[in-house]
């Protein structure tokens, strides 16, 4: 079990695939124990990035029993359970809880907006029923709804929810989450753009779920130290790289996906994993690849 708060560059690692029913275990293998090497604190999966929503129950339970034999118990292992099924969350928990994963993140249930009243509900329900200590997933633009600080601040209240996961972009969302929980030192807070993963450590937050440390580990977990230790000097320089590579292959296409099938190119030019999309999303073809390529030139890696 981990530290609490954990602290930190948490990766949501992205779901190597063959196929839509085969998960690609050696490029998995490569890409964790890539990350492990550059210093990560811990490894989320089954997020957004790891396309989790449109995947098999099957190869969820695989990516988990794969994940934490590869990891080992190095770092923490966090497991997404987002679900609209209630009962489906708590049997991939069960999963997580069999294979030795540390801990479970979740959205609010999509398609029908539950209400604030409704979500402290949903969240107290599902954390007393759960084997594994939860983070609550705050990702208002897939899920329609956001988790307000007070309602943070009201589940914080069971001791089987343990932090947040915030993706809304929102800096004085943050901020209010800040304020609200200061007399709650072990409530974890971590930000998933990493555009804005060194502001969030200087107002006091723990830590990022950073995409881009899929690709460049080494990167965001200097930019945490630098943010941490103050390094004013040293974090300008590493926040206009975080923003280099945000920039340069995060848009390639008019996509909503562009961020994902940027990631998983980028990955599999580097020889890591395959770049196979779930459906009903498709791989990047040859021209973006090229412009993937050239801009990982453009970022000074070998080709």
């Amino acid at each position: 079990m981990f530290t609490k708060p954990l602290r930190g560059i948490i990766p949501p690692v992205i779901t190597p695939m063959i196929d839509n029913d085969t998960l690609d275990v050696i490029g998995l293998e490569n890409l964790l124990n890539r990350m492990i090497k550059g210093g990560v604190s811990g490894v989320f999966i089954l997020g957004t990035s790891g396309e989790a929503q449109n995947i098999s129950y099957n190869v969820r339970k695989e990516l988990i029993k794969e994940t934490c034999r590869i990891v080992e118990k190095r770092i923490p292992v966090l497991v997404g359970i987002t679900d609209t099924s209630f009962s489906e969350s708590l049997l991939l928990a069960a999963n997580a809880a069999l294979y030795g994963a540390d801990a479970l993140v979740a959205a609010p249930p999509y398609y029908f907006a539950p209400g604030q009243a409704e979500l402290i509900q949903y969240y107290n329900d599902l954390a007393n029923q759960l084997p594994l200590p939860l983070f609550l997933y705050n990702m208002p633009s897939h899920v329609k709804v956001m988790i307000e600080p007070e309602t943070v601040l009201a589940l914080s209240e069971n001791p089987n929810i343990i932090g947040l996961k915030d993706s809304s972009a929102n800096g004085v969302y943050f901020q209010k989450l800040i304020y609200l929980l200061r007399n709650k030192p072990e409530f974890t807070l971590l930000c998933g753009p990493e555009e804005m993963t060194a502001e969030v450590i200087l107002m006091g937050g723990h830590g990022g779920v950073n995409g881009g440390a899929n690709l460049f580990p080494e990167l965001y977990v200097a930019l945490y130290d630098a943010a941490a230790s103050k390094d004013f000097e040293k974090l300008a320089e590493l926040q206009s790289q975080v923003l280099r590579v945000s920039l340069s292959l995060y848009n390639i296409g008019k996509y909503a996906s562009s961020y994902i099938k940027g990631v998983k190119t980028a990955l599999n030019l580097l020889g890591v994993c395959s770049d196979y999309m779930a459906e009903p999303f498709h791989k990047f073809k040859d021209a973006e690849r090229a412009v993937v390529k050239k801009k990982l030139i453009e970022l000074g890696l070998d080709i």
